[in-house]
């Protein structure tokens, strides 16, 4: 998932598997057409799901659950990007999708909080695509280089024209001020939304890295109101620097997202960002991981368990692909779900397992249908 940063804006925002379930687990490609038997329910290939998705187990108070097999599956909320807006509105894609776990993007929290709105979003969202539509298409990469900035470099920042820039400058003093008096009444009140419909939210992911000492204070204060347990960024030196100290004074994780550092930087590693603080954790995505790499995520889940707070898990193609790190339907790329899965489920490691749907949505489905098929998939693996 990627996010452009204007200021403190947010724009929209070979391990072996178990021998005794090797029998079990069919190969991907035929799961969605056949495996669905093996829990007497209905899955449709390709994306496309029922009119009435398949019943999704309950709790005994009727509320959904995720956990299969003792492996807690859950949803970043990124998802239902394409869905309506809001808290009351996710709530209800939880519900509909069979889940009781998320990783909460920030944006929804704080525009139930009664967060300002952006009265410049629309025009440098206009701006940036007229500037993207200018632009040169960039050059292929040869052969499956893969593609972005070279390594080590970040994407430089797009310059705004200065009445823009000016606008943003204003909101940011808004936005700041709002969020360092923010009513936790109202925090309280959000959380217990979530908690009526037995819903918790591991993970807020606010993005705080460049903010102010006091502002990430902000964001964990009111991660940890909602009863997550920490705080997600994209991971990078700087960030991780800014946020350990802060998660350490109120007891909470940050925590903090790959996408294709591992294949662009030969050198990277997890290792100097757990130097700096027992309170950094990582939210590792797999499909990322697998997708730029080649290698068996389950390599780097033995190896850091116990630091890894959380997996976002998605099926791509892998980098000798004709499409390398692609997005797919789950079932459809080479991303070794299953594997993961079990490992999780053998080992009984206490990590939270998050769908992020990135492949493309059919007209004739929904994001919402989409991620219940996911969870659907899962479920068929671990139970």
């Amino acid at each position: 998932m990627n996010t452009v940063m204007v200021g403190n804006f947010n724009f929209k925002n070979h391990i072996h598997v178990m021998n005794n379930v090797k029998n079990f687990i069919q190969t991907r490609r035929a799961f969605l057409g056949t495996s669905a038997a093996l829990a007497g329910i209905t899955i449709l290939p390709s994306g496309i799901s029922s009119c009435k998705p398949a019943a999704t187990p309950a709790a005994t108070d009727g509320k959904p659950t995720s956990n299969f097999g003792g492996v807690q599956i859950g949803a970043i909320t990124y998802s239902w990007r394409d869905m309506p807006a809001g808290l009351e509105n996710i709530i209800s894609y939880c519900i509909e999708s069979g889940i009781n776990s998320i990783e909460l993007m920030s944006g929804d929290l704080e525009d139930y909080l009664g967060a300002p709105k952006n009265p410049m979003q629309d025009a440098i969202r206009q701006w940036m695509q007229q500037q993207r539509a200018a632009a040169p298409p960039p050059p292929a990469p040869a052969g499956n280089a893969p593609q972005g900035p070279p390594a080590g470099q970040q994407r430089p920042r797009m310059q705004l024209p200065p009445e823009l820039q000016a606008g943003i400058d204003k909101y940011n003093e808004d936005i700041k001020g709002w969020r360092l008096s923010v009513d936790m009444n109202r925090v309280a009140s959000a959380k217990q939304l979530l908690d009526d419909a037995g819903i918790e939210a591991h993970i807020v992911k606010f993005s705080p890295g460049n903010w102010e000492d006091d502002l990430i204070d902000y964001a964990f204060k009111v991660a940890k109101a909602m009863g997550a347990r920490g705080v997600t960024e994209e991971i990078g030196e700087e960030a991780v620097k800014k946020m350990a100290p802060v998660a350490e004074r109120n007891g909470m994780y940050a925590i903090f997202h790959n996408h294709m550092q591992f294949a662009d930087v030969p050198s990277f590693s997890y290792d100097p960002f757990i130097a700096v603080s027992e309170a950094v954790r990582f939210n590792f995505d797999a499909g990322h991981f697998f997708g730029s790499t080649g290698i068996h995520p389950n390599e780097m889940i033995k190896t850091y368990h116990d630091k890894i707070f959380s997996i976002h898990i998605k099926d791509k193609t892998g980098p000798t692909a004709e499409k390398p790190n692609t997005n797919q339907v789950w079932g459809q790329g080479e991303m070794p779900l299953a594997d993961v899965l079990l490992l999780l489920k053998q080992e009984k490691w206490p990590i939270y397992c998050d769908i992020e749907l990135e492949y493309p949505v059919n007209p004739w489905s929904t994001s919402v249908k989409e991620v219940r098929t996911c969870v659907q998939y899962a479920r068929n693996i671990l139970i």
